[in-house]
């Protein structure tokens, strides 16, 4: 998008913790109008100093060409200002029960013919650890609803007869009571865990599609607890086998609820068969920013296309993209009086003046320094690209060693996975 005048939109981002700072700070520079609202009060100093911020969205309706939300749970919102004739990208109530409602979310891939793991709801951990002693196998925990936010709930089980899955499930007995909520027990199984993600223009999915390798736990070679994400590899690719047997399969449930978004599935594949896992209906993080590294046209252009509904094609780079977060104590948990001591307004550092390849996270910018703010300690997000996996992670890695963060730290392997990943899925037939 050139900066005539007559290209110039404004775009109006509701975000609830202030995630898409850098969406926001790339389509200010591509020449629009762009102002951000951050729904939680914790977050609200996130992008100041870098983008245009507003305490009320709805005050600011009316003066935007198109009204970006960046999470999910605003469906009916987004309804009503479509109804009205507002172009939104975001999602419907459709969407946000898929992701939010695990046991919809499965009831509807069932219904549409895919695979799903077996699982069961609970609602007490009494009932749960009765449940696995007596049916002893793999299991992974899952919170449903808000708790599932606190990423490292989420507990993966290695022992075939459940033992320790029974063990975690007493400590969140003590430590949560009758406050957890509902949660599922799913059966695991071996395999690779790989993401399908596509946007949607209200009919179709754009094209390519993405396909993604999250890096969930803290450590390299997942060690440690489970974190949400510490980074990510991927590629946009025009056939993919599982987006086919998958998402594919949903075009029309999303175009009947008129869905302008972006979708992910993530699912764990092997010789036998793919099973799905859950949906994001919404942006992924840092997914997002590091599929804009492999964007060949302004993120604006892509973002006012799938709202408009006008978009079919997206312009991609040839090769692999891959970004790491950078983050500081007490990530990934949430402990305000840590975070104030070592992390509150520290400064991000570049050693050369090239931040290319550098996404703000939860920063404030003050005298044209970076300075690390909100509570989660997630500084920010470096990324790279290249023809091969390899040149991704060297970009990567070398844009990493001119930031200096006092307390930051980041995982060493991220994009690894891939050379092992890409054997199995080649010979199972599913690349």
């Amino acid at each position: 998008m050139n900066n005539a005048s007559k290209d110039l939109k404004k775009f109006l981002f509701i975000s609830r913790w202030g995630e898409s700072l850098d969406i926001v700070l790339a389509t200010l520079n591509e020449g629009n109008a762009v102002k951000m609202c951050i729904e939680e009060k914790s977050c609200r100093e996130i992008g100041h100093g870098f983008v245009p911020k507003v305490k009320d969205w709805r005050k600011h309706i009316d003066w935007a060409d198109v009204v970006i939300f960046d999470y999910t749970g605003n469906g009916e919102e987004c309804e009503k200002l479509r109804a009205s004739g507002k172009f939104v990208f975001g999602g419907t109530p459709y969407t946000d029960k898929l992701e939010l409602d695990r046991n919809f979310g499965q009831d509807e891939l069932k219904k549409h013919k895919i695979n799903i793991l077996p699982f069961k709801e609970f609602h007490t951990f009494k009932d749960a650890i009765r449940y696995v002693e007596n049916h002893p196998n793999a299991y992974v925990i899952k919170p449903s609803g808000e708790t599932q936010e606190w990423k490292q709930l989420l507990f993966v089980g290695n022992d075939d007869e459940g033992l320790d899955v029974i063990r975690i499930l007493k400590a969140y007995e003590k430590s949560w009571g009758d406050n957890f909520g509902t949660f599922q027990l799913q059966r695991k199984v071996k395999g690779v865990e790989i993401s399908i993600a596509a946007f949607f223009n209200g009919t179709q999915f754009l094209s390519p599609v993405n396909i993604t390798f999250e890096h969930k736990k803290l450590f390299p070679k997942e060690l440690g607890v489970s974190t949400g994400e510490m980074g990510t590899s991927m590629f946009w690719t025009k056939d993919s086998p599982i987006f086919d047997r998958t998402l594919k399969k949903f075009e029309t449930s999303l175009a009947k609820s008129q869905f302008r978004g972006h979708i992910d599935i993530n699912c764990i594949v092997n010789g036998v068969g793919i099973y799905p896992l859950e949906f994001t209906s919404r942006f992924g993080f840092p997914q997002i920013f590091i599929q804009r590294a492999g964007l060949a046209e302004p993120i604006s252009d892509l973002l006012y296309g799938v709202a408009s509904g006008e978009k079919k094609q997206i312009q991609v780079k040839k090769g692999f993209q891959v970004g790491a977060y950078i983050v500081v104590p007490p990530f990934p948990y949430d402990d305000k009086k840590t975070f104030e001591l070592f992390s509150k307004d520290a400064v991000v550092v570049f050693k050369k003046d090239k931040i290319e390849g550098v996404h703000p996270m939860h920063v404030k910018k003050v005298n044209d320094q970076w300075l690390i703010t909100g509570n989660t300690g997630i500084a920010v997000l470096v990324a790279g690209t290249g023809l091969t996996m390899r040149d991704a992670q060297k970009m990567m890695y070398n844009r990493i060693n001119n930031v200096i963060i006092n307390n930051g730290y980041y995982r060493t392997d991220i994009g690894d996975r891939w050379f092992e990943d890409s054997d199995k899925l080649w010979s199972w037939g599913l690349l």
